[in-house]
């Protein structure tokens, strides 16, 4: 059979550093690397190399490099290296094609393309260092109006908040798609911030519960792991309308990673996929939303948050204007560069919008209708920096999630084949020699520096801007200037362009 798809990196060795001492092929779940016994020498097979960059990491003698192949077909504006590719894929397999992580399309970055007004004499700026600044938040309804009893005290109307060290969230990523070791880093670094981590529509393992206070459980259309204990076990529960990977469409995860502690949290037989339904089989209608909504608060007594999760798309506004009327609590929106376990690659690639984009058009359509404390409004899909962070919060969010960023700092290269179940840095694996490669004391202590070193940033750039607060600083719009945009896009950002 003729193979009409070349390699897309090569491993370079170079012999005169290789000892020979097979590091490489044993840290390769790929299979990549191989000691041939007769030549007495390492020989690679470079159209299996995924550039996850463990063999790199870990070779003694800096004897591996990997490449991007220049091996390329004939130049085509239209016909790309990738396009051509995925049809020689499709044709040989009759599959949909599947991919993992976010969009890697070059689409605008919008954050980029926002800058940070800074103090000067008038409005001076504030030295986080040396004087108080506030990063904490609290998620959830807001109270309209202050009531005081006769004695003037005040009367606490607000109801249930989730309250946050500093305004970010690890976001959702089931047990399945990411691994026991993965899952415990996440959850052992949301307790020591003091702030939340999403178990996805995987349930909770049974060893997690100890971190209830800290997790917020999942809700999906497939219902898996969902029952009365894992709804109490959470400080509040999320459900999930729709991701930004895959807008429209439901989850899937393959049965070969519903194996051990996975199908029993899952509450499904060991090797069955794992499928969720595009919608919710009970949900068709803000109405229904509405009904899940309470059923889930009437069943924890009406202790918990109640999230509802969806998808960046075009009319994401009146979508929110909607749920904040459901009786939710808070709205998360994941934008169209929202990573994933697996998607089919087009509409991962194709379907949903920019975050920004999408969390501009909210808040200004909640306050437009006057019930924008009526919700909490969280954003996701690739806040890749502290400063995307602050320019998200000025667009109107009271905090983010991450997903991407966090399995980075714990070790991930990007290599997007997490729907391989071969992942080498033991993140997105079910592969017990896999798995172990992820050691969660340290991976969890990563999680811990990069979301203080954020925070820290954030208290710089308030301080820089003259805010001492995150609520001050929350749909501050004159904090931001475009640039680069056009007056369409500033019109919907609702932010000036640099030099206004």
């Amino acid at each position: 059979m003729i193979n009409y798809i070349n390699p897309q990196y090569e491993v370079e060795r170079d012999a005169d550093r290789c000892i020979k001492c097979r590091v490489c092929e044993r840290q390769c779940a790929n299979l990549v690397h191989l000691y041939n016994e007769e030549a007495d020498k390492m020989i690679s097979y470079s159209e299996k190399c995924v550039c996850c960059h463990r063999c790199v990491s870990l070779c003694p003698t800096r004897a591996l490099k990997i490449v991007k192949s220049n091996n390329t077909f004939k130049e085509n504006a239209n016909w790309s290296d990738q396009a051509m590719r995925e049809i020689y894929i499709q044709a040989e397999s009759g599959g949909v094609l599947l991919s993992s992580m976010g969009n890697p399309q070059p689409f605008p970055v919008y954050w980029d393309k926002m800058l940070i007004n800074a103090s000067q004499v008038t409005n001076p700026s504030i030295d986080p260092l040396r004087e108080p600044m506030e990063t904490k938040v609290y998620l959830g309804k807001k109270a309209e109006e202050t009531v005081r009893d006769e004695n003037g005290n005040l009367v606490c109307n607000t109801p249930v908040q989730l309250e946050l060290s500093t305004p970010i969230m690890f976001s959702a990523m089931s047990y399945g798609s990411i691994s026991y070791n993965a899952h415990a880093s996440l959850a052992r670094a949301a307790k020591e911030l003091k702030i939340y981590y999403n178990t996805g529509e995987g349930g909770l393992h049974e060893d997690f519960y100890e971190f209830g206070a800290n997790t917020i459980v999942q809700v999906a259309s497939g219902r898996f792991g969902v029952y009365k204990d894992y709804l109490e076990a959470g400080a509040a529960i999320e459900i999930k309308m729709g991701q930004g990977a895959k807008p429209g469409i439901g989850g899937h995860l393959p049965g070969e990673k519903i194996v051990g502690d996975v199908s029993k949290t899952r509450m499904i037989p060991k090797g069955t996929d794992a499928i969720s339904p595009a919608p919710h089989h009970d949900i068709y209608s803000i109405e229904d939303l509405r009904q899940l909504v309470y059923s889930l608060k009437e069943a924890t007594a009406y202790k918990k948050p109640v999230i509802v999760k969806i998808a960046a798309v075009h009319n994401v506004a009146a979508i929110a204007s909607g749920i904040a009327r459901s009786g939710a609590d808070i709205i998360a929106i994941d934008g169209f560069r929202g990573g994933t376990g697996a998607a089919p690659t087009r509409i991962r690639n194709e379907v949903g919008i920019p975050i920004e984009l999408a969390l501009a058009s909210v808040d200004q359509r909640l306050r437009e209708e006057g019930i924008r404390n009526e919700v909490s409004l969280v954003v996701g899909g690739s806040i890749r920096n502290s400063g995307d962070i602050v320019k998200a919060i000025a667009l109107g969010a009271d905090a983010v999630y991450i997903a991407s960023g966090a399995l980075i700092a714990m070790g991930c290269h990007l290599c997007r084949s997490c729907h391989t179940g071969k992942c080498n840095w033991g993140i997105a694996t079910q592969i017990p020699e896999l798995v172990k490669r992820l050691n969660p004391d340290v991976a969890s202590r990563r999680l811990v520096n990069l979301i203080s070193a954020w925070t820290h940033e954030i208290k710089e750039m308030m301080g820089g801007m003259g805010i001492n607060s995150i609520e001050a600083l929350r749909g501050n719009r004159l904090m931001l200037r475009g640039i680069g945009l056009t007056d369409k896009e500033l019109k919907i950002l609702g932010i000036k362009h640099a030099g206004e």
